[in-house]
């Protein structure tokens, strides 16, 4: 028997702020620029957008309607749910399998985020100065090389975003959202008034959006369908975990809206702003790609003027961004504790901080002594926990829910839930979620552990 929880955010706007703060990091700041420019500029733009609004945004929707349905995090919610519309037991699967997943991702998310503090550190003792792009490589092969450093960043990462959800819903997660996530677009705002002044702002404007419609290609429209799924967090929990905090009140629909544009307004914004900077510095490439934030950026940095400042309030912009989504990785775990067994959020947070920090070790030892061994599918730890996450549990789980809600959920209670929807939402949301989207993501799903069961049946 569960313990209802009746916690609801406290001020309007906080689920906005949440959900955009889980969907904003890491990929936002380097990936989304990077994919953008080199597939299409504009027109992948135009084909990200559409993938947003028949994948993302249905999908979004019905998770967010399932917490708030049920008042309680996933786990809870989705058993709920399945008593109440005579569904099978083993729909609960998304539930376990959302947080278990937000589990996985949070042991290396914060080892990837650590480095961001380490850079914050380099920026500050002046060690981006007159860096070129070996010197600039040598400083991160420096870093992966030292786990003993990496091991301290990732226990100091874990230990943020455990301090903020110990403190609750309200005093914690809430207020955490409403200081972080204002920051990250001030900050994000100050970086692309210097990128318009110092960098070379035309021509990062070009290389994002020029419409190059020859460029497209079935690899690229893949790539969109994949990146407009994940950059929202669906299928891990989080949002689902967020949605029971929502006031009864407030639209689904225009919320998912608004997230969804902050979301792609922040990352447009810093592509524009990363390749300013890139662009304006002789010598390096904007084709980086996961590179790009760690090697490429530093070396514009070091040669431009105020490098220093820049590149503080570059890297404490992307720690703020990676925190906010640590933070929405753990809270649907914690928030199962407490409201399943009466766990208090302290030592909720410190037991499953202490299990992701624990699987976290191996992703450290995966850039130096384990650098050589294989795990999962051939694959480093690292890879292992990433791929396994991101490639086959998430777009599942994100199946599952459009199904779910689509299929099995009674018509009354969706439409209690979205009460204050337009007739138009209505009228194209549940076929979208009941055909589209599931047939879209299990596209993605597909496609990603294509290649690993290809090279299972070839060998």
């Amino acid at each position: 028997m569960r313990l209802k929880q009746h916690v609801i955010w406290g001020q309007r706007g906080s689920f906005i702020l949440a959900a955009t703060g889980s969907a904003v990091g890491l990929g936002n700041i380097w990936k989304f620029p990077y994919i953008t420019g080199e597939n299409g500029g504009g027109a992948f733009v135009l084909m990200y957008l559409a993938c947003i609004l028949l994948i993302g945004i249905p999908i979004m929707m019905g998770e967010i309607l399932m917490g708030r349905r049920a008042r309680a995090n996933p786990i809870l919610a989705t058993a709920e749910l399945c008593e109440t519309a005579g569904a099978s037991k083993g729909w609960t699967v998304i539930g376990w399998m959302g947080a278990l997943a937000g589990l996985v991702i949070l042991s290396f998310y914060t080892v990837i985020a650590g480095w961001t503090l380490e850079y914050v550190e380099n920026a500050l003792t002046g060690k981006f100065a007159g860096l070129d792009g070996e010197s600039s490589q040598r400083l991160f092969d420096g870093l992966l090389a030292d786990k003993g450093k990496l091991l301290q960043w990732h226990t100091a990462f874990t230990l943020m975003t455990v301090a903020i959800l110990a403190l609750g819903v309200t005093r914690g997660l809430e207020s955490a959202v409403r200081v972080m996530m204002p920051a990250l677009f001030v900050l994000l705002l100050v970086l692309l008034g210097y990128a318009a002044v110092e960098g070379e702002f035309v021509t990062s404007l070009r290389f994002m959006f020029s419409f190059n419609p020859e460029d497209l290609s079935w690899e690229a429209a893949l790539i969109a369908m994949g990146h407009s799924f994940f950059t929202l967090s669906l299928g891990m929990g989080a949002i689902m975990a967020y949605g029971a905090y929502m006031p009864s009140n407030q639209s689904v629909g225009q919320t998912v809206l608004m997230v969804a544009l902050l979301d792609t307004l922040v990352a447009l914004v810093a592509g524009v702003a990363i390749f300013a900077f890139v662009f304006a510095t002789p010598g390096i490439s904007p084709g980086a790609g996961p590179g790009l934030m760690f090697v490429t950026l530093p070396v514009a940095f070091g040669n431009m003027s105020a490098g220093i400042v820049i590149g503080v309030i570059f890297f404490v912009m992307v720690i703020l961004a990676a925190w906010t989504s640590t933070i929405s990785l753990l809270e649907p775990g914690v928030a199962y504790l407490n409201e399943r067994f009466g766990l208090s959020r302290i030592l909720a947070s410190l037991l499953l901080g202490a299990v992701a920090w624990t699987l976290g070790i191996g992703s450290v030892l995966s850039f130096n002594d384990w650098s050589d061994k294989q795990f999962l599918w051939g694959k480093s730890y690292f890879d292992s926990m990433d791929f396994l996450a991101t490639n086959i549990m998430l777009p599942l789980g994100g199946v599952l829910i459009a199904l779910f809600v689509g299929w099995k959920l009674r018509d009354e209670h969706l439409l209690h839930e979205l009460k204050f929807e337009s007739a138009a939402l209505l009228r194209w949301w549940r076929p979208i979620l009941k055909y589209l989207s599931p047939v879209a993501v299990l596209i993605v799903l597909i496609n990603g552990v294509f290649p690993i069961l290809r090279g299972v049946f070839v060998e």
